[in-house]
């Protein structure tokens, strides 16, 4: 089949976040299952192409006020996946995706509706896809546009849209006035469709008109469902709960291995974890942890600073977390509260709380290779990637229940020797407290902490299965899109 994905963000041209992980990563191993696959990307400031060609010169969108003419540029071929890219620098020339420290962009409505319009047109030229595979808000107007402004254009007769869900919270919430500038239909803002108390969603839009639904955990999937984690949606969600499945995210070994990795000072496997402790003297060093205990346990954070990330839990056991026999380093930027609490903590206790406000990949895999454990108290997590790292570099991880998190780790238990982790299922500081408490507890028995690091050293989260997963529901958006019914063709397969 021929599949194209649609996203804001995707390695190597462009990251805030999970989402472009996964963008760089499905599309190869869906190629490597025999799929023509490409992608379509905006192209940013900080979007490095070795050689770009400009493939669509000008594709023409309107909007209420004048029309704009966005160009496409090929990025070449990588893994075996075309990259597209939509070229406009009014919108996609500055300094960040998405906003500044003062919040969005005020035009990011007209910035993705833009690019989505754009991929459209683009793939009428360049080649009509089988499949729209979108990614979150940001190209929820594909599916859209697909069942309304372009139902009745030949081109797309037979083409399906897969939408997969990466974080709820954030939707692309628009005022009502934004329907008659992107030039859509005022039909779409109903309660059915597209409103949401008072606001245009995005999201929601997606959700209604695409064939298939995926997010990117099992338990995440069950979570937003619900009131709790639905932001809202729900309702809609449980409406199309037929077509509403969770395929957990993979991981690229080929960067993240403790094997291979080209950032950490010593490379070790399960066969030999010795050089985890050069490691380990590595990663205190990088933060300024001057004459540490070498047999204090390390406990490694990286995160974005949000609120969705638990960090409320760590403020509310500061003081006595800083009595146990460890030490904490922090690597994350986002909400300027959590930056200074981490800052405020690292004063308290310089001896104890690192921290390094940034986003740095280098410094990211010094802490996956050299911290003993890792904590995720995640309110909320649709997947989660780095507990996943974790377990591949033997850093144990310590998380809460929920989405990705309570897929993916399995509680350890020192008397059967089964286990990758410890898991609190309750949102609150004492049952954090409690669960960091059991794992340094167990840090103490060497000989089964290294049997822990082990279970979870053997697991395989590689991207083959979830690839596989994806290409049956490609299947089955395309048969719902074929023009011959699933009746028919059950009528056809019967022999007379």
């Amino acid at each position: 089949m021929n599949i194209a994905f649609a996203a804001s963000e995707g390695v190597p041209f462009s990251k805030t976040g999970g989402l472009a992980d996964v963008v760089g990563a499905l599309p190869r191993a869906v190629a490597a299952l025999g799929h023509q696959v490409s992608v379509y990307l905006p192209r940013y400031r900080q979007t490095k192409l070795a050689d770009p060609a400009t493939v669509v010169r000008s594709i023409t969108v309107p909007f209420d006020d004048e029309y704009r003419f966005p160009s496409v540029v090929s990025g070449g071929i990588q893994g075996g996946v075309r990259f597209y890219f939509v070229e406009y620098p009014p919108y996609f020339d500055r300094d960040a995706l998405y906003g500044t420290p003062a919040g969005d962009y005020p035009d990011n409505a007209e910035r993705f509706a833009l690019f989505s319009r754009a991929v459209l047109e683009a793939s009428k030229i360049l080649g009509t896809p089988h499949v729209f595979h979108c990614h979150d808000w940001q190209s929820a107007l594909i599916p859209v546009l697909l069942r309304t402004i372009y139902a009745d254009d030949p081109a797309f007769k037979e083409v399906g849209t897969v939408l997969t869900i990466h974080n709820m919270g954030y939707q692309g919430l628009f005022p009502p006035d934004t329907l008659p500038l992107l030039m859509l239909p005022w039909d779409l803002f109903t309660m059915s469709k597209m409103e949401f108390f008072g606001q245009v969603n995005f999201l929601k839009g997606a959700l209604t008109y695409s064939d298939y639904i995926t997010t990117v955990s099992r338990k995440y999937s069950q979570e937003i469902q619900t009131a709790e984690y639905g932001f809202g949606l729900e309702g809609v969600l449980r409406d199309r709960a037929s077509t509403v499945t969770g395929i957990l995210n993979g991981v690229d070994y080929d960067e993240w291995s403790p094997q291979t990795d080209k950032f950490t000072v010593t490379k070790y496997s399960p066969q030999d974890l010795s050089g985890k402790a050069k490691d380990k003297q590595d990663l205190l060093a990088a933060f300024g942890v001057a004459n540490a205990d070498p047999k204090l346990p390390v406990i490694g954070i990286v995160s974005r600073f949000a609120a969705q990330k638990g960090f409320d839990l760590i403020a509310q056991i500061a003081d006595r977390l800083a009595r146990e026999e460890m030490i904490i380093v922090a690597l994350g930027a986002g909400d300027k509260a959590y930056e200074e609490m981490f800052q405020r903590l690292n004063k308290q206790f310089p001896n104890k709380i690192a921290v390094k406000v940034a986003y740095d990949n280098a410094i990211a895999h010094k802490i996956e290779a050299g911290a003993d454990m890792f904590l995720m108290p995640s309110r909320y997590e649709p997947c989660g990637l780095n507990q996943i790292y974790s377990l591949k570099y033997g850093t144990v991880p310590i998380v809460r229940a929920t989405g990705g998190l309570d897929d993916t780790i399995e509680p350890w238990d020192a008397r059967t020797g089964k286990g990758t982790g410890f898991k609190f299922t309750e949102y609150n500081g004492e049952a954090l407290l409690k669960t960091i408490k059991e794992a340094l507890q167990a840090y103490r028995d060497q000989t089964s902490w290294q049997a822990l690091m082990r279970n979870g050293m053997s697991k395989d989260f590689s991207w083959n299965a979830s690839a596989r997963e994806y290409g049956k529901i490609y299947e089955k958006v395309r048969l719902m899109r074929s023009p011959v019914s699933v009746a028919e063709k059950s009528m056809v397969s019967v022999p007379s």
